[in-house]
């Protein structure tokens, strides 16, 4: 990956609905050769898919909580999980617990009906979200490399 793919990468990840030749004129390519570039990330598995990102508050999910959890029956706990609309995440982890879980519900009793479907399954501990002061953070970091250099270009210009 060269720096314009890494700046595509910004550009998409802030807003991925961005028509290919927006994105062309943002990273100073014509439509056809960005394309071909976002086409070439996305075989790569750079770019593995595109999301919407939903208000979980908006959807009546007032509650969020993050549960580690421990058991010894791991496929049947995955498929209990795989199953189960409360959990919106899950991740295989290492040390005391097996697994972290991103739980959201409509209330806290929600989140409690959860627990006792997870009872059969092991033991766990459950972290209820307070607020999220960082909610998302994005992986690709950086400005508009194209504003930057018309911006440089500009100035040496003037001088």
């Amino acid at each position: 990956m060269d720096e314009i793919d890494h700046n595509i990468l910004f550009h998409l990840e802030n807003n991925a609905r961005l028509p290919m030749t927006e994105l062309g004129k943002l990273v100073g390519l014509s439509q056809p050769a960005v394309t071909e570039r976002v086409k070439r990330m996305e075989e790569k598995g750079v770019i593995e898919e595109y999301r919407t990102l939903f208000s979980p508050h908006k959807l009546n999910k007032q509650s969020t909580a993050y549960v580690l959890f421990r058991t010894r029956d791991c496929h049947a706990f995955l498929d209990f999980c795989r199953s189960s609309p409360e959990v919106v995440e899950c991740y295989r982890i290492s040390g005391e617990h097996n697994y972290l879980l991103k739980i959201l519900t409509e209330s806290t009793q929600g989140l409690e009906e959860f627990e006792n479907k997870c009872d059969s399954f092991g033991t766990y501990t459950t972290l209820i979200v307070m607020s999220s002061p960082i909610p998302f953070k994005k992986l690709i970091q950086g400005t508009n490399l194209m504003a930057v250099q018309s911006i440089t270009s500009i100035k040496k210009e003037k001088k």
